[in-house]
């Protein structure tokens, strides 16, 4: 962890109806003690792609380098960082160990290329249980979804 960083704290989630479908997204940032949240979404899309927008806009609202603890319910993008995934889809062209191409790669792209700068937490929360701001962050992204139906 970089000390000389300021730390922020980033909810993410997607949401999707029908999948693909509507879909939105959400994202919550703190920092010293004041919350930003965002929101997005589009017409015909998958959850995954959802999931992956609102970290990337997540990031992107950051001005500065900073070490961010990125929250999320989704197994697929926490265990890409955390597990290596990512390096090894990199590794092989982008294609997964069955040969198949990584789907969503231009995401997968710009989640790494919005972390460039910071220094990055993977934290997997669990979805739809008493964690309030991923609740928060939830409901953000049906709320987006909804506007896109």
């Amino acid at each position: 962890m970089s000390r000389n960083r300021p730390e922020v704290i980033l909810y993410t989630d997607g949401a999707c109806s029908g999948n693909p479908g509507p879909g939105g997204w959400g994202a919550l940032l703190k920092y010293n003690g004041r919350e930003k949240t965002i929101s997005g979404g589009e017409t015909y899309t998958t959850n995954n792609r959802m999931e992956m927008k609102a970290v990337i806009e997540g990031l992107k609202a950051l001005t500065m380098p900073c070490h961010v603890k990125i929250h999320s319910d989704s197994a697929l993008i926490i265990n890409a960082f955390t597990k290596g995934w990512i390096d090894s889809w990199k590794k092989k062209g982008w294609k997964k160990s069955d040969k198949k191409p990584v789907e969503n790669r231009e995401l997968w792209e710009g989640i790494i290329e919005a972390a460039g700068p910071h220094t990055i937490e993977w934290i997997k929360v669990k979805g739809h249980s008493d964690n309030v701001l991923n609740n928060r962050v939830d409901a953000l992204a049906v709320e987006a979804s909804q506007r896109y139906k």
